[in-house]
């Protein structure tokens, strides 16, 4: 399994991922987004292409061997095509995509709706074919996207039936959760089966110091033989400088490094965590989230952050809540 890479891999940072979330497309919900991004020229489609290959050579410079795209990520998928070809040293870098939800914004950043939810047989078959078209056999891990425990992905046995035969191809079947029952989604897709054998080999969720609530279900998902990939940890900027709460600027002060890299450090240190997705839109960001590798927390450190964790009610709402930018 392609996996099989990053779980021998003895370079920290292999560990850490690069999601594309970010600047695959124009609008987003992350914090200080004008900032990091520019306004007008910074965001057309060459623009955001030239960021891209730029973070991926240097996450790849860095010992970055993951990274993760989505069909409702704008451009990704094509923009890491274009950088794999070009790179064809960089034959060892794992990638996932994702499918089920359509990007609807048509490169602006004040539409009605960035994305349209869709996990039906017919969406994965139309998906998939536009997927193969861009990343043809460079695609490791396909995932659902975004699972909720009343998502028909779970249930729809036709799908699980074409998701198998991918399987049966080589590609990695995984899938992702989001909302206040993440962890009863992981556990429901734990249970999927097709001929008797556990139907996903992946799960990517959000896991970060505010938002713990799926912790014991990935850790399960961990024990069941999955890869478990965790997103936004960092809680779409709220846990990054200048908004970082003060437990956690406390504790990066006494390690000299960021408020992000601490952050990521406390999701790497989970046994169950497999890869950690930085969401940087710069270099400048991601080479501060990859020192999350040589954060050392103390047990007291780790202590004092626990507090922060909010219900997921409260996190997801305040998520919710976020505009895009």
């Amino acid at each position: 399994m392609p996996f099989s890479r990053l779980a021998t891999a003895t370079t920290p940072t292999a560990h850490l991922g690069l999601g594309l979330a970010a600047v695959g497309r124009p609008g987003y919900i992350t914090l200080d987004r004008a900032a990091d991004l520019g306004e007008g020229d910074d965001r057309t489609v060459e623009s955001l292409r030239t960021r891209t290959h730029e973070l991926l050579d240097a996450a790849y410079a860095q010992g970055v061997r993951y990274i993760d795209a989505a069909r409702s990520y704008g451009r990704s998928e094509e923009f890491l095509a274009d950088w794999l070809k070009s790179r064809p040293d960089a034959a060892d870098v794992v990638v996932g995509s994702k499918w089920g939800y359509t990007y609807t914004a048509d490169w602006t950043t004040d539409a009605e709706r960035h994305e349209v939810k869709d996990h039906s047989l017919a969406a994965y078959e139309r998906q998939r074919a536009e997927t193969g078209a861009i990343l043809g056999d460079r695609l490791d891990l396909y995932q659902i996207h975004s699972v909720t425990p009343d998502s028909p992905a779970l249930t729809d046995k036709d799908l699980h039936a074409r998701l198998a035969e991918a399987a049966a191809q080589g590609v990695t079947v995984g899938f992702s959760t989001s909302g206040p029952r993440q962890a009863d989604a992981v556990r429901a897709a734990l249970a999927v089966t097709v001929d008797g054998e556990p139907l996903f080999r992946a799960v990517q969720s959000t896991y970060n110091v505010l938002e713990t609530s799926a912790g014991a279900a990935l850790a399960e998902a961990h024990d069941a033989g999955l890869t478990v990939i965790v997103k936004e940890g960092m809680a779409n900027g709220r846990l990054a400088a200048p908004h970082a709460p003060e437990p956690l600027r406390a504790v990066a002060e006494e390690t000299g490094l960021g408020c992000d890299a601490v952050a990521l450090a406390v999701v790497l240190r989970q046994p169950w965590t497999g890869v950690v997705l930085s969401g940087a839109a710069t270099v400048l960001q991601l080479t501060s989230n990859l020192h999350a590798a040589a954060v050392d927390l103390t047990e007291d450190q780790l202590a004092r952050l626990a507090p922060l964790a909010e219900t997921p009610e409260t996190y997801w709402q305040h998520r919710g809540a976020l505009p895009w930018h």
